[in-house]
């Protein structure tokens, strides 16, 4: 197995299982233009965790670098919102934190597509 499946398989399995234990934590994530917010923290938890546990499998490991991929474009908008909302605000550690998730999506992405390009 690869650094790249590890590094997502460690990621996707964590916040995989927040989402679903702790859906709320990602609310203030959700564009308002998204419906259903909660279905769609919990259905997000669901695909990281397939992604992890489809990374984890040899057979299915290409497919899951893809899919890993298009998940990671697919929830960045959250990012991009939340960033926005931190700039609002005075607190800095929010602030740090919602900046700071903006160029870690990068490496994510490349270890996905590294993962699926074999």
């Amino acid at each position: 197995m690869t650094r790249s499946a590890r590094f997502l398989i460690a990621i996707f399995g964590v916040s995989g299982v927040v989402h679903l234990v702790r859906p709320e934590v990602y609310e203030p994530l959700m564009p308002s233009w998204v419906p259903a917010h909660r279905a769609v923290i919990v259905g997000s938890g669901v695909a990281e965790l397939a992604c992890a546990a489809g990374l984890a499998v040899p057979a299915t490991l290409r497919t899951a670098g893809w899919a890993s991929a298009l998940l990671l474009l697919g929830v960045y908008p959250g990012n991009i919102k939340m960033a926005a909302d931190a700039a609002g605000t005075r607190n800095t550690r929010f602030k740090v934190a919602a900046f700071a998730r903006l160029p870690l999506q990068v490496p994510m992405i490349r270890a996905a597509l590294r993962v699926a390009r074999g």
